[in-house]
């Protein structure tokens, strides 16, 4: 077995992945000053953007969880691999070859490659069933399409395929390419019986399910053959790719327009988004074999950027601001349900959300071959606040023409109405369920409200909404780091600067900077910083590395090297933290102003202890102890004000 990737390889990965658009993949980013961006972070729930990336120095950190690294590191934990298979990735996406070294032993737990062998073998199945479905065994998959509207060239865009009939079509062409039994099984792509493995999907079509960054992972098969008694929809199972309560179909193709629109539409099926990206809907995705739900919710935030500002405003135009998060559901008793689930989710959500019903029940893929893509359209743009969808579907279980049914209406409906999330929408929906019930007295509907708000929110056989719930969020181990002082220390504060500046533009920073003494910093937390720092080399080691790459990522990469565990994670802080200066004409002039008023809060800690010691010596039991220290005084003073009027000349 080959052994661990070879250190200059991994230090090539770090260099050419270009962060902004690794992190880009999952989070949408914004301009936050000069080289530096923002967005929400991925690693836990938030309204406002706290989490930073700084592409010149190659490094991320989120202000609010606290969590960072590099590329590398970003990759291990939004996707919840092992190093070498993160380097694995990475190497792949930007076309380097990875050494390992021979003999060597892998990391403990890890098993190098066995992410990207799994992925190869998606790759290559996902090939195997697209040329299958050219095949004359495979007309029976081709008619389903054409019957539904969908023409070769757009199941090559969706890249579906067909899975032959035998048992072990499959099978045999990926043990052709040299892939393992175990591989294959532990890849979902086989299934185990007493006889032996055997090609989980037959006589089917399937669409390849992909994540974000577009490889694939798994597929979803659709039966064809009337002597088929398996389910009408197979998906792949649980597998280490596969998680089917975090992957959304289309994904991939939609995460461009969803973060340009501010907008996501999910439907129901492989097809039904086939049919809205066909139709000009380039935001629709679809669940995979479950219900939407809180990790689905955190995916689609993310990229919408949903940050919580002004998210859930309609304005008169019909356009939302924040966002919009629209459910496609049929209008029976089942898509009624969907949308209560629906309503739960949309706690996690700042963004409007949606419910887009066709009125005779047809699904959006049904839609389009009766009415054409414009209808699809329409569909998505006359769509209805979920609120009020869910609270007009409970009413019409209720006789409103009786006294019975609207007290028993009203009843069912002010836990939904003292359920919403925006405090602000309460009072309206309350006036609006006065009118819908027909009650005259709108203060025993408002009193209904108030009494239900007392109450759990939780609809009747549903699990509470993903942010009540106490598992919503997976624990994470809290990152290990010293503790630093208070930013409202002016001191402090100057000392934070300075070492912000020396990590981000060492190219700027004066070579005054690296005679400082061990002793400049005060705060301990920024001292051991400074210490890895001059560990690293200082500035005349810092200059080379930003010249050779163009950035700073091989400079950090050696600060955060030669620093203690606890204090790596500040070294990253430090390194991609906002400066508040954000004009380049004016960044030079900054710098040198931080780094002089760092020299001269030393030199006046250096006069305080000399005269602290003046005072304390017997100027007449040792004068020429005592003359030393004064002229030495005197000497650190000059300094102090030579400094000042080069800072103002």
């Amino acid at each position: 077995m080959a052994g661990r990737i070879r250190r200059e390889d991994v230090e090539a990965v770090r260099e050419r992945a270009h962060i902004e658009e690794i992190v880009g993949q999952h989070v949408t980013l914004r301009s936050a000053g000069v080289g530096s961006m923002k967005g929400l972070c991925p690693f836990h729930d938030e309204r406002s953007p706290s989490f930073h990336v700084r592409p010149q120095v190659g490094r991320y950190h989120c202000f609010g969880c606290g969590e960072g690294g590099d590329v590398i590191d970003f990759v291990q934990k939004v996707d919840g691999l092992g190093f070498s298979e993160a380097v694995e990735y990475l190497a792949g996406k930007v076309g380097l070859q990875l050494r390992y070294e021979e003999g060597g032993a892998p990391r403990p737990g890890e098993e190098p490659g066995k992410r990207r062998r799994l992925i190869e073998a998606h790759k290559v199945a996902e090939e195997f069933y697209r040329e299958q479905l050219s095949t004359p065994a495979a007309a029976a998959g081709r008619q389903f399409l054409a019957e539904r509207g969908f023409d070769r060239s757009a199941a090559a865009d969706f890249g579906v395929g067909f899975a032959p009939q035998g048992w072990d079509s499959l099978l045999r062409h990926l043990r052709g390419r040299g892939f393992t039994e175990a591989e294959l099984t532990l890849s979902g792509l086989v299934s185990q019986g007493q006889r032996g493995i055997y090609d989980r999907f037959r006589g089917r079509l399937v669409w390849p399910i992909r994540e974000l960054t577009g490889e694939t992972i798994g597929f979803g098969a659709r039966h064809l053959f009337e002597q088929d008694q398996g389910p009408k929809y197979l998906n792949t199972p649980e597998t280490p790719l596969y998680k089917k309560s975090q992957v959304l179909y289309g994904i991939d193709l939609a995460k461009r327009d969803l973060q340009r629109e501010k907008r996501v539409v999910v439907v129901e099926g492989y097809t039904d988004v086939m049919a809205m990206h066909l139709s000009g809907v380039g935001t629709a995705v679809a669940t995979c074999g479950t219900a939407f739900g809180s990790d689905h919710a955190r995916i689609v935030r993310r990229l919408i950027g949903d940050s919580g500002s002004s998210g859930g405003v309609q304005l008169a135009s019909g356009a939302s601001v924040g966002g919009e998060i629209i459910f496609t559901f049929d209008g029976d008793a089942a898509g009624q349900k969907a949308a209560l689930r629906a309503f739960g989710e949309d706690q996690s959500f700042s963004a409007q959300t949606f419910v887009a019903v066709e009125k005779s029940g047809m699904d959006p893929c049904e839609l389009r071959q009766a009415r054409g893509p414009d209808a699809v359209r329409a569909l998505v743009a006359g769509r209805t606040p979920l609120y009020e969808f869910v609270i007009r579907s409970t009413l019409a279980s209720y006789d409103l023409r009786t006294a019975e049914g609207r007290i028993g209406a009203l009843r069912a409906a002010a836990p939904i109405v003292a359920g919403i999330r925006d405090a602000g929408l309460r009072p309206e929906y309350t006036r609006m369920l006065s009118g819908w019930l027909g009650i005259d007295d709108p203060d025993a509907v408002r009193r209904a409200v108030q009494g239900a708000s007392t109450r759990p929110q939780t609809t009747r056989g549903e699990r509470p909404s993903a942010s009540t719930s106490a598992s919503a969020e997976p624990v994470r181990v809290p990152v290990v780091r010293m503790p630093v002082p208070d930013r409202r220390d002016p001191v402090a504060q100057i000392e934070r600067t300075a070492l912000e500046v020396v990590l981000q533009r060492p190219d700027l920073v004066a070579s005054d900077f690296d005679e400082l003494p061990t002793d400049a910093f005060g705060a301990p937390a920024y001292r051991a910083v400074h210490e890895a720092i001059r560990a690293a080399g200082g500035l005349s080691a810092a200059r080379p590395l930003v010249q050779a790459s163009g950035g700073s990522t091989g400079w950090v990469g050696a600060v955060i090297e030669q620093a203690a565990e606890p204090v790596r994670p500040l070294v990253t802080e430090l390194a991609v933290a906002p400066l508040p200066e954000d004009r380049p004409e004016s960044l030079e002039g900054y710098v040198k102003g931080v780094v002089l008023r760092l020299v001269e809060i030393g030199f006046t800690r250096h006069i305080a202890d000399l005269r602290g010691r003046l005072q304390r010596m017997d100027a007449e039991a040792d004068p020429a102890a005592y003359q030393a220290a004064f002229a030495e005084l005197v000497e650190v003073e000059g300094r102090r004000r030579n400094l000042r009027e080069s800072a103002s000349a």
